[in-house]
């Protein structure tokens, strides 16, 4: 089979039922639950044990893992994989051995990082350097402290770096092209989740009755869930618009489309728990999760900072 045989929505398809079948094991078995399907390694090398497919068969299925609020760093992984090459750090992530996450914020050089999803449970992060270039370091070799701040049941974590073991370089031009990467499968991520609460709450508002009558009925419903949609479909959009190039041949940024598409989420996270009566924030309906999510990759990004940078760059080209 070629890659043309291939179309990345069949991958949502199937990484549906491997993803909910990750949510019933705890943090080891999910790993091998996802790398036994060969969601870890669908951008990896061939020779590690990957697909070695582009970054477009990672779409889905990060969207499926946002829509289903997936707790596991699948997003990283994949990302990592891709970066090690064909090496057999590469070969432990696509097999499930070890799972690996990234750090937003911080360098390897300040000796302190942030905003690595999952890092006390994961065995690599992914470091920045000041250089330009990343290194993989051990998550044992590492001091750990969590910030429950924005979420107490899956905390952020802050890493104190002295003294880490670095088990891989990853070159400068290596890392620019994961970077892009990582803000296109954010983007996803957030849209996924995004998606996922507006086609639950669409569903809630044709059963809930209230005066006789479905709550979809009612005019200011209608509206609200149309804008809910209006803002995810033009995510998804430019998200996809992402992987052509523009009218000049070259690659597009991928920081409007992130900008956009966390904002939007946030937006449709907030109305989809509003409209369910605030009954998102309960055990029944956590929504909650996935708008902590978002709001994790906002501060993770500078709380809103990231659009300022997009609109100052706007400017500053025109």
């Amino acid at each position: 089979m070629t890659d043309i045989d291939l179309r990345p929505e069949e991958f949502a398809e199937a990484a549906a039922d491997v993803i909910a079948a990750a949510h019933a094991g705890d943090f080891r078995n999910a790993a091998q639950t996802l790398a036994e399907a060969g969601l870890c390694g669908v951008c990896a090398a061939e020779e590690a044990g990957g697909l070695g497919l582009g970054i477009e068969f990672a779409l889905p299925i990060v969207a499926e893992a946002g829509r289903q609020r997936l707790q596991w760093p699948l997003l990283e992984t994949i990302l990592v994989a891709k970066a090690l090459g064909s090496s057999p750090l590469a070969a432990e992530l696509c097999s499930g051995a070890r799972a690996a996450t990234w750090a937003l914020q911080g360098h390897l050089e300040e000796q302190w990082a942030g905003h690595a999803r999952h890092a006390a449970q994961s065995d690599w992060v992914l470091v920045a350097r000041k250089a330009g270039g990343a290194a993989l370091l051990e998550v044992a070799s590492i001091k750990l402290q969590s910030d429950d701040a924005l979420d107490p049941e899956y905390p952020q974590t802050w890493l104190s770096l002295e003294g880490a073991k670095v088990l891989a370089e990853i070159d400068a031009d290596t890392f620019a092209r994961l970077k892009r990467d990582g803000q296109v499968l954010i983007a996803s991520l957030v849209n996924g989740a995004a998606e996922g609460a507006l086609s639950t709450t669409a569903a809630y508002m044709t059963t809930r009755i209230q005066f006789g009558r479905p709550l979809s009925a009612k005019q200011a419903v209608r509206h609200t869930l149309a804008r809910m949609r209006l803002l995810q479909e033009a995510s998804e959009a430019s998200i996809l618009r992402l992987l052509r190039q523009d009218e000049y041949g070259a690659v597009r940024s991928a920081q409007p489309v992130l900008a956009h598409a966390i904002a939007s989420s946030a937006f449709i996270l907030e109305k989809a728990i509003q409209l369910h009566g605030g009954m998102g924030f309960t055990w029944e309906l956590p929504l909650h999760y996935a708008l902590r999510e978002i709001r994790k990759f906002d501060a993770a990004f500078g709380s809103g900072e990231l659009a300022g940078q997009v609109g100052q760059e706007f400017i500053q080209s025109v």
